[in-house]
């Protein structure tokens, strides 16, 4: 599914226009990327839950020259299933 394709349930199922469905949508995105970027956690009942995970910085490799490279520190959102979701997955 795209974000379109969530776009246009939505207008269906709420029976509202397509804008609409599309502000509504890219309001929850970007109040979920901001609160990702403060470091805050979402958890979404029945879905999941998005954190933030720290990686200090390690010496790595460059795979086309064998080097090695610093890198540095960094943040990235991590996304968990919730145990409904799982089941859902996995009944078929």
């Amino acid at each position: 599914m795209k974000k379109s394709d969530l776009i246009a349930a939505i207008a269906a199922k709420a029976r509202i226009s397509h804008k609409a469905a599309e502000d509504v949508v890219n309001t929850i995105f970007d109040t979920l990327k901001k609160a990702l970027a403060r470091g805050e956690r979402i958890e979404l009942r029945g879905l999941g839950s998005f954190s933030v995970k720290k990686y200090d910085p390690y010496t790595g490799r460059n795979p086309k020259t064998g080097g090695k490279i610093e890198v540095k520190e960094k943040r990235l959102p991590v996304f968990k299933t919730g145990k409904e979701l799982q089941k859902r997955v996995n009944s078929g």
